[in-house]
């Protein structure tokens, strides 16, 4: 079987940091190269990838496309335009790589020939295209792009139309006012302003469209998940034959879509426009990738509706008599993105796993466990080679951003790319160490330590006690470009990385308990591991500090109202009051799942509303909340701070009025870190 054990993977992150000599500093992170989305040409022998470098004097990133030989080599840039070129799709006959670009203004897709040449543009619609998908065929391809559903039904060059004169008509208006009807109307940082993501399929000949394109999932739905909870990847495939499309689509009214998880697979008839329904479950299905021969179509699915973070399990539907099964039933973690093989036996998949990401190999004719292939460190994006055998995948870790990587059967794992080498020259990392405490009721509870690069157990020094979002979710061995743990360890703390009850990849049923128990166990578990922390010879127990983002800024606000252990925290896009909470996000499923609907929750539940114990706030706090953050509303943040404000408990707001739930502009994200680094200094330092 093909490993990459734990003990190689460190070898290859610290190769580079052997001579190290001085910490990572912030400037660091806006230096390196961002890798992402690997694609393997059809005939192995090339990886096309998107390389994202932030330009942080004009607040902005930019992302091309590179290439490097599959077997090693030199890596170098397709495109050099200064925005976006990204999504790389490589046509099957190997000659034309389809991407989306806003080189031009709105986002189009775009055919670069693979042996050399300019881009050509390929659409040019008035909504803009993006994730292009070609069939196996090489006929065609498929976009998606954000049309209003009143015109969908029209043909393209009437309801193309339409579309522009109802954007153009919004634009010239001084009258800025919206109206709805409905929930969902805006969604993470963006107003939806009644459009759907649809489907559309374009003929391709030599390069160039061939006729125009055509909605293929007309009507009020969208096309695919709007919501990154339900999409992985590309979300529609073609099947072999080039004849029809699979598609991930809510079955139920636009007007449910706020509260309900269910989306199904359909196939819609390319020829005919006629859609079928292919699965019925009433919880999340979506990924739909079809086997080789066509036969079967492998995707994910949950069990529960309404849940959000349920288990993913692979599942496999026989075309033929419509009967489907899951292949992963007996694993106990969630997958995320997988592959068939090219033989289509065997299929590759991903899960949070113990603090990482794990690839997996499974049967596709079942009956076998699934097996790791590659532990250590965080995996995603796998590729296979035309042998079946060899793959290609990012591999990340607390000591090195992504980099793309060759395991071919019979040798060791091979980094293929080296952006980030001669920029990681010099800079001492901090060597992650992995503890487990005894949380709640006993239950082992997994937590990361990172010590300042020039430790020395014999001192003491200051801890800061990071707190993960989510809260389903976990802190991974994986770089970070936002909240980097190494980052912060250079600026001479101990930083600790918890996974308490809700954490991924320890279990279903370790992630099931913190619904309706946000103050509960998950609160007993992360008291555990500071005491654990406390008891170390090495801390300041006198200078500790604790800091999250979402249900992580959530805890700092619980945190403020139950212990004084800490100095000062950090709150950012924490939510402060359950029911405000619930009539002010967009994805209302996650706060009845959570917490259950104001009106019909019991005391206990509405207990754990931090808000409730502000008559005992004393704890300094810096909260950073964002006026486009429409998960967590920013009138979270602004009540928090009204309430330390009120009575006279020092605070600090910072606010960015052009970011999300996430600081993501580089200009930002430094002023973001200065003033954390500043808040911190001031209260865990001497």
């Amino acid at each position: 079987m093909l490993r990459l054990p734990l003990r190689h993977f460190t070898v290859l992150l610290l190769t580079a940091a052997a001579a190290c000599a001085r910490p990572l500093a912030l400037e660091d992170l806006f230096r390196f190269h961002r890798i992402s989305d690997p694609q393997l040409s059809p005939d192995g022998q090339s990886v096309v990838f998107v390389v994202t470098d932030p330009l942080k004097a004009e607040n902005k990133t930019k992302s091309d496309l590179w290439i490097i030989p599959a077997a090693g080599g030199e890596a170098r840039r397709l495109t050099s335009a200064p925005r976006h070129s990204r999504h790389p799709r490589w046509s099957p006959d190997g000659k034309w790589i389809a991407f989306e670009s806003n080189r031009e203004g709105g986002y189009q897709i775009w055919l670069l020939p693979a042996q050399g040449g300019e881009a050509r543009q390929l659409t040019n619609l008035a909504t803009e295209a993006s994730q292009p998908v070609w069939s196996p065929t090489g006929d065609k391809l498929g976009f998606v792009s954000a049309v209003f559903a009143e015109f969908s039904g029209q043909p393209f060059a009437e309801s193309d139309k339409l579309n522009q004169s109802r954007l153009a008509a919004a634009e010239k208006n001084p009258v800025k006012a919206r109206l709805f009807e409905q929930l969902l109307y805006r969604h993470w940082d963006s107003w939806v302003e009644g459009r759907r993501q649809h489907v559309f399929v374009v003929g391709v000949q030599e390069g160039a469209a061939a006729g125009s394109p055509r909605d293929v999932t007309p009507g009020e739905n969208d096309g695919v998940p709007t919501s990154d909870t339900f999409a992985e990847g590309d979300e529609f495939a073609f099947s072999p034959d080039g004849k029809s499309l699979a598609f991930t689509a809510p079955p139920v009214p636009t007007r449910t879509q706020a509260w309900s998880t269910n989306h199904d697979i359909w196939l819609v008839d390319l020829a005919t426009g006629r859609r079928r329904q292919l699965t019925t479950n009433p919880a999340a299905d979506g990924e739909p990738h079809f086997s080789p021969d066509g036969r079967y179509l492998a995707y994910r699915a949950q069990a529960r509706p309404g849940f959000e973070a349920d288990r993913w399990q692979l599942m496999l539907l026989d075309l033929a008599s419509g009967q489907s099964c899951s292949l992963t039933a007996p694993l106990d973690r969630s997958v995320d993105g997988f592959t068939w093989a090219p033989d289509g036996g065997t299929i590759y998949f991903h899960t949070a796993d113990n603090a990482g990401n794990t690839l997996w190999r499974i049967a596709a004719a079942g009956g076998a466990a699934a097996e790791r292939v590659v532990t250590g460190g965080s995996t995603s994006e796998v590729r296979v080679g035309p042998d079946g055998r060899t793959l290609y995948y990012e591999l990340s870790g607390f000591n090195r951003p992504p980099e793309l990587m060759r395991l071919a059967p019979g040798a060791p794992a091979q980094r293929l790319t080296h952006l980030n080498d001669a920029l990681l020259e010099g800079i001492e990392m901090s060597r992650p160490e992995s503890v487990t405490v005894a949380g709640a009721g006993g239950t082992p509870v997994q937590m990361w330590i990172l010590r300042p690069p020039d430790f020395d157990p014999a001192k003491k020094y200051p801890l800061v006690f990071w707190v993960h979002g989510g809260p389903q979710g976990a802190f991974a061995d994986g770089w970070s470009t936002r909240w980097n743990a190494q980052l912060w360890a250079a600026q001479g703390y101990v930083v600790t990385l918890a996974n308490p009850r809700g954490s991924t990849g320890f279990g279903q049923q370790f992630t099931d308990e913190i619904s309706r128990d946000w103050g509960g166990k998950v609160y007993t578990d992360l008291l555990a591991c500071l005491a654990y922390l406390e008891g170390q010879p090495w801390i300041n127990r006198a200078r500790m500090a604790a800091a999250g983002a979402s249900f992580g800024g959530y805890m700092m606000n619980w945190f403020e109202g139950h212990t004084d252990k800490f100095r000062c925290l950090i709150n950012h896009d924490g939510v402060y009051n359950i029911e405000s909470m619930y009539g002010t996000t967009e994805e209302v499923w996650f706060d009845e799942w959570e917490h259950g609907r104001p009106w019909e929750a019991d005391a206990r539940e509405k207990a754990f509303s931090p808000h409730l114990a502000a008559a005992h706030f004393h704890t300094p706090m810096l909260i950073i909340h964002n006026d486009l953050d429409f998960r967590v509303p920013v009138s979270e943040g602004l009540q928090v701070f009204t309430a330390l404000q009120r009575q006279g408990v020092r605070a600090r707001l910072l606010m960015f009025p052009d970011e999300g739930h996430w600081v993501l502009k580089p200009g930002n994200s430094e002023l973001w870190h200065q003033t954390v680094f500043a808040w911190l200094e001031e209260y865990l330092k001497p």
